[in-house]
């Protein structure tokens, strides 16, 4: 096949064209439904059994793209938003290129709107890694398209099932399980918790964790001290504000989905002056070391960063070679950091 047709079909698909080859020479890393695709477009153009022949491994030029560097693309919004992320996708990078894989970014907005396509540029890679895209509408589109997929976190709403990849998650539910059991022993039995659990699947676990604390000590939940509606992507302190602002008394303890949200609480108590009850406690979740007054300070929940960054760089090369295999979800593991009151309170 000449590169110029290897190329117009590769477009055609949507694909690259080493995935073309690929598929006409019945190779490993692409999907059968990729490859039937692929072979049917060919059909559809008019291809010959003889320019499909020299697309052979055995020709000189195809060997030079079978020798191609493949190029992966983490897909994601809002990197800058936090060091977490950009930590992560420098230990991608640092991953992939021991596999002399080509790494791309593709930047996609926080919310879909009418009329967005996604970028063109994802037509000419072999894989994604999708981070920190939480609009379900950006993810249905992602999810279709026939790449292979590592996506890190998903939304409530979009379950594996559904998920044309595979899924790492966060592992929170045990650890906020295990922080929530510490401060009922503790004698702090009204218990609050902030963050948005419609919003990420991790959301929702660390959530979950909180109320199975709850449950396994015969406590009642108190709907009343738990803000996990809706965030507004610009109006957390404002919303968490009016939240606090809104409750005759504070709870004991406020468990926070993360040390972001954990951080305006902090803001909030500082600014409004407001009593809080004798040793009122403050967690959160990431020990992100941006918000100067939480970090390093509260109890908190460790991600190892190099270690998520290196699972889904792996993911995805395993994802690449073997097509084939079940999907699978995996959770990475994470440690309680105690500080403060809490851990003093564990020493004695």
């Amino acid at each position: 096949m000449l590169k110029s047709t290897m190329q117009d079909l590769a477009d055609a698909v949507g694909v690259s064209r080493i995935t073309v080859w690929k598929a006409l020479n019945d190779r490993e890393g692409v999907s059968p439904r990729t490859k039937n695709k692929i072979k049917q477009k060919a059909a559809e153009m008019g291809l010959t059994d003889a320019e499909l022949q020299m697309a052979n491994p055995a020709r000189e030029e195809p060997k030079r793209e079978a020798a191609e560097a493949r190029t992966f693309s983490v897909v994601v919004s809002r990197p800058e938003s936090s060091a977490f992320w950009m930590q992560i996708i420098h230990h991608i990078a640092k991953e992939l290129a021991r596999s002399q894989i080509n790494l791309m970014y593709t930047y996609m907005p926080s919310f879909y709107s009418d009329g967005y396509a996604l970028p063109t540029s994802l037509k000419n890679v072999d894989g994604l890694i999708v981070l920190n895209i939480y609009d379900a509408r950006l993810l249905h589109m992602l999810n279709a398209l026939p790449l292979p997929k590592v996506f890190l976190d998903t939304v409530p709403r979009m379950q594996p099932p559904e998920l044309h990849g595979d899924l790492v998650l966060i592992e929170g539910r045990s650890r906020i399980r295990e922080i929530a059991r510490r401060l009922i022993d503790s004698g702090r039995t009204r218990l609050g918790f902030v963050g948005d659990v419609g919003y990420a699947q991790t959301n929702q676990d660390r959530y979950d964790g909180f109320l199975d604390a709850l449950r396994e000590k015969n406590l009642p939940q108190d709907p009343a001290l738990c803000l996990t509606a809706p965030l507004s992507l610009r109006t957390h302190y404002e919303e968490i504000s009016a939240f606090l602002d809104g409750l005759p008394e504070l709870p004991q303890a406020i468990v926070c989905a993360s040390d972001f949200i954990a951080h305006f609480v902090s803001r909030y108590l500082t600014e409004s002056g407001r009593k809080t009850p004798k040793g009122f406690l403050l967690t959160g979740f990431d020990n992100n070391t941006e918000y100067g007054n939480v970090a390093e300070q509260i109890t908190t929940v460790h991600v190892e960063t190099s270690a998520l960054g290196k699972r889904l760089a792996n993911k995805l090369l395993f994802r690449a070679d073997h097509p084939q295999m079940p999907e699978e979800v995996c959770y990475v593991g994470t440690e309680i950091l105690y500080r403060g009151p809490l851990a003093a309170e564990m020493e004695k």
